[in-house]
Parts: structure tokens; C-alpha cells; sequence
């Protein structure tokens, strides 16, 4: 169960332990939020963090953005009462964190059936260790509601001893390894975060880099750079223009009875159709979230 199409080009932390945050979700222009109960919650919150998350999804008022709920790792004292809890509300996904096994995935969801989970909720998998990027391929194959990976690269580089420079090199093997597998089986992946709050050229030049390796956005710490993160994820007019011109030309040539389409000198296939339109629907999708 591949997540449904949608704009992730924006998608912010927010501590489950913070009403204020969670009443801020609500109106700001991320397209996803990750309400969290792991890394952004000390453990004597644990609790207290869980119930309000509970509580802001039962009010509502999230309109379109994508709900989920990062809960701590099973082998954590909060870990099956999150997942329990996470479960039994609306949100769109759970997202695990540290996951290094297909097994992993497959007893998180063995929990989410016995706890009636909605048909549509996935599983996320925060892919932040060298063993996870070995298993990369197994676990994105590891359960029908799989939906996605998230990159943990601040974990990542500690555990690799690796440097955080701008071209992220020291990560790449990684970074790849990982799309390779999302792409392998359908599932949506998001970049890792971007650390320096102070550094907005950096940022930019990292969200262009992740669009140029093939991530579908960005995961963010602060809402400051929510509107970075929109633009550089975000189809451009020109590719939106490119693909609207491929698919009049096929329909054309279709209602013709031709089977070989040609735009401005370029052969048309059908891959290149497909993609188009795929396109053109995520950029109605992208206005519809913008306009909300």
C-alpha cells in the first residue's frame, strides 16, 4: 500500500510534547506535519506527549497536510503504547524510527490490525543507521502498508564518523542506497534534515539537492524554512507547461489514429506521457494545497 499521491515537498517536526506546536501545525503551509514522540521528547514528557497528540487529532483542524506520528522504537518503554495509542487515531501514518528490519515493520503493523487501524494508515520508516541502509531493499518490501522512508541523515553521519559538508559526499552511497530501494517499490522518500537554522544558503542549495537526487521534499525542523522547501520541490512552470504540451499532443494524436507522437522535434513515448501526467496532477495538487 504505496502512500497515495500527494505534495511532501514540506513536511515539519513538531514536538508532541508542545501544545502550542501542535495548535500551530494547524495553519501552517507545510504539506505534512510529523508529530513526535521520539527524539524531540525527554522521557519524563513521554506520556503527557502522547496524550495531547491523541487529543489535537481527535479536535481536528489539520485540513489537507499529512498527519504523522513518529513514535518511540519498540524497544523503548513507550514504544507499543505509542504505536497502540498512534494506531487508533487519524493519522495518516506511523512513523518508526531507527527501523533496521523488515521484521520490525512486520510486527508494527501485526500491532496496527489488532488495534483497528484505519485502512489508509501506512508505516514510515526513518532509515538512520548503516544497517538500515544494508537492509534498505527489505525493508521497503517488508509489508503491504509500507508508504515511505525518511531519511535520519544526523544519525546517520554520526554513526558513519562522517563529515556534514555541503555536498554531502560522505552520504551519497547512502542517500542512493535508500532511493534505490524506495523506488524499487513504490514507496515516497524524504530528505533528511538540514541542521543549520542560520544558514539559509544552505539550505536552499540542500533542498535543490535533494530534488536533483530524486527525493520527494523535505523533512524540516523549523517552520522558517517551509516556504524554501515549497519552492524548490515544486514542479516549475516550465516543466508544468512541457508536460501539459505532451499530453495535448498524445491526446491529438491519439483522436487521430497516429501512433507515434513528436513535440517540437522530441518522439514522444508512452513512459514520457505517463510521467506528464503524473506531473500535471501533483501540480493541481500543489495548488489546491497552496490555495487551502
Amino acid at each position: 500500500m504505496a502512500a497515495a499521491p500527494r505534495p511532501r515537498r514540506s513536511v515539519l517536526y513538531m514536538p508532541g510534547s508542545n501544545a502550542r506546536a501542535l495548535e500551530k501545525g494547524r495553519t501552517l503551509p507545510a504539506d505534512g506535519l510529523i508529530l513526535d514522540l521520539e527524539d524531540a521528547v525527554a522521557p519524563d514528557a513521554k506520556d503527557t506527549a502522547r496524550d495531547q497528540i491523541v487529543a489535537a487529532l481527535a479536535e481536528g483542524g489539520y485540513g489537507k497536510r499529512e498527519i504523522q506520528i513518529r513514535t518511540n522504537g519498540l524497544n523503548t518503554p513507550w514504544g507499543y503504547a505509542d504505536i497502540v495509542a498512534a494506531a487508533k487515531t487519524s493519522a495518516d501514518a506511523i512513523l518508526l524510527p531507527k527501523v533496521e528490519s523488515a521484521d520490525t515493520v512486520r510486527q508494527v503493523a501485526n500491532i496496527m490490525e489488532a488495534e483497528g487501524a484505519h485502512a489508509g494508515m501506512t508505516i514510515w520508516c526513518m532509515m538512520e543507521t548503516p544497517l538500515a541502509m544494508l537492509n534498505a531493499k527489505e525493508i521497503a518490501g517488508a509489508h503491504p502498508r509500507l508508504g515511505g522512508f525518511v531519511m535520519g541523515t544526523s544519525d546517520l553521519a554520526k554513526d558513519l564518523n562522517c563529515a556534514h559538508t555541503p555536498d554531502r559526499l560522505p552520504m551519497v552511497t547512502s542517500l542512493g542506497l535508500c532511493l534505490l530501494a524506495a523506488r524499487a517499490y513504490g514507496l515516497v522518500i524524504l530528505d533528511g534534515v538540514h541542521l543549520d537554522l542560520s544558514d539559509d544558503a544552505g539550505f536552499e542549495a540542500s533542498c535543490k539537492q535533494g530534488r536533483a537526487f530524486g527525493f520527494d521534499g523535505k523533512t524540516l525542523i523549523h517552520p522558517k524554512t517551509i516556504a524554501a522547501a515549497n519552492e524548490a520541490f515544486a514542479p516549475a512552470e516550465a516543466e508544468i507547461d512541457w508536460a501539459r504540451k505532451i499530453i495535448a499532443a498524445h491526446e491529438e494524436a491519439s483522436a487521430e489514429g497516429k501512433g507515434v507522437v513528436v513535440v517540437d522535434g522530441k518522439l514522444i513515448e508512452n513512459l514520457h506521457v505517463v510521467s506528464a501526467k503524473k506531473l500535471v496532477a501533483m501540480a493541481d495538487l500543489i495548488a489546491e494545497m497552496d490555495g487551502a
